[in-house]
C-alpha cells in the first residue's frame, strides 16, 4: 500500500510527544506505545480526509483517548505491573528525579481515566480547554470539572505520598 502524502512527516514530528502523553495517561510504556500505534493506524486509514482538519493534533489526541478508553473497558486492562524502580538512578540527583517521576506516575495512576486524560492534555500537552474538549469529545464544562476534580485528587494523593502539592 502507498503511504498517504504527509502522513510520515506528521508521525515523525509528533510520535515522541504522542508516546509521552500516552505514557502519562496509562503509566505503562508498552501500553503507551501500543495506543499510539493503534491511534496512528486509525488516522492513517482516514488520512486523506483528516489531514486538512483545522486541529489535526486534537483529532489525533481524540483517537488516542478513544483507543485508551476502549482498552480500559477490557477486563485484562485492570492488571497493573509492579516493579521496584526507586534505585534506578546512579547519582543522588538521578535518584531524586526518578523518585519524583515515580511519585507523580503513582499519583496519576490513582486518577480515574477521564480525569487523568484531562490533566495530561491540559498541563502536559498544554492544550486549551476547547482543544481538550475536542480531543476527548466532550463539552468544555466537562473538561473544566474533570480538570478541577483531577487536580484536587492529585493534591490529596501527593500530600498522602509526602510530596506536597503538584505545581500545576
Amino acid at each position: 500500500m502507498v503511504e498517504p502524502r504527509g502522513f510520515e512527516e506528521y508521525v515523525q514530528g509528533r510520535q515522541d510527544l504522542l508516546v509521552r502523553a500516552a505514557y502519562l495517561i496509562t503509566g505503562d510504556s508498552h501500553l503507551a506505545q501500543d495506543l499510539v500505534q493503534i491511534a496512528l493506524e486509525r488516522v492513517w486509514q482516514r488520512w486523506e480526509r483528516v489531514r486538512h482538519v483545522e486541529n489535526l493534533d486534537g483529532y489525533v489526541y481524540r483517537v488516542l483517548m478513544r483507543a485508551y478508553l476502549g482498552i480500559r473497558r477490557r477486563r485484562w486492562a485492570t492488571e497493573r505491573p509492579t516493579a521496584d524502580l526507586q534505585g534506578a538512578g546512579t547519582a543522588q540527583g538521578d535518584q531524586d528525579v526518578t523518585l519524583d517521576r515515580l511519585t507523580l506516575m503513582d499519583a496519576l495512576a490513582r486518577l480515574p481515566p477521564r480525569q487523568r486524560a484531562t490533566v495530561v492534555l491540559r498541563f502536559y500537552l498544554d492544550l486549551s480547554e476547547r482543544q481538550t474538549a475536542e480531543a476527548l469529545g466532550c463539552a468544555v464544562g466537562t473538561v473544566k470539572s474533570q480538570t478541577a476534580k483531577g487536580l484536587s485528587t492529585l493534591r490529596a494523593v501527593m500530600d498522602v505520598l509526602g510530596e506536597g502539592s503538584p505545581s500545576c
